[in-house]
């Protein structure tokens, strides 16, 4: 599935990018509820998801490959959006500032996840966006599920969906035996003997 993908590559970039080895602290991807934040005890980044939908960019184009002597092609693949709520807990208001804002500054410089982050078979591309503070949607986020409010933002990742399945395609060998294939003509019409002879 592409969710938990994404979220192990978001994970791994983050104590990078920081960096926040796991001896130091977390990365979560919990419900930030106040029952979630009082039982925490260690340095905390957490990406809550929010809101998953389609894209509106368009489909990323077929692909093909080649396994076990086959050509295999898949479909286009629709592309989608995964919206996160970005938050910090630490054991001071100062250093959550600093942490969110470490946070922040290494996806607004990060528009691709990297590819180390990534598994070696995934082909599609995931791209990352800080959404503009211009709407009400973190604020709602922490409303609906009781949390404290604490300085966040929205991450945006858009990638193509992994639903399609790769299929067959008739190899060379297959188009010329369907092109060699017997043709029977269509039976020659009766002849009708000329007005007034029998």
């Amino acid at each position: 599935m592409i969710i938990p993908t994404i979220d192990t590559g978001l994970e791994a970039l983050v104590r990078q990018a920081l960096p926040l080895p796991s001896a130091l602290g977390d990365v979560s991807f919990d419900s930030p509820s106040g029952t979630w934040s009082a039982q925490l005890n260690r340095i905390t980044v957490n990406l809550f998801l929010f809101g998953v939908g389609r894209s509106p960019q368009p489909p990323r184009p077929s692909v093909d490959r080649e396994v076990d002597g086959r050509l295999q092609r898949r479909g286009p693949l629709p592309m989608l959006q995964l919206h996160y709520l970005v938050s910090a807990w630490a054991g001071s208001v100062r250093d959550e500032h600093q942490l969110i804002g470490d946070v922040l500054t290494s996806f607004l410089l990060t528009q691709v996840l990297p590819a180390e982050h990534l598994p070696a078979g995934m082909t599609a591309g995931v791209q990352l966006s800080v959404a503009p503070h211009d709407n009400n949607r973190a604020k709602d986020v922490w409303s609906t599920v009781g949390g404290t409010i604490k300085p966040s933002f929205e991450l945006v990742v858009t990638t193509a969906s992994d639903a399609l399945p790769y299929v067959d395609l008739p190899t060379s060998i297959d188009q010329i035996q369907r092109l060699l294939a017997p043709y029977t003509a269509d039976p020659e019409p009766l002849r009708q003997p000329p007005f007034g002879r029998s």
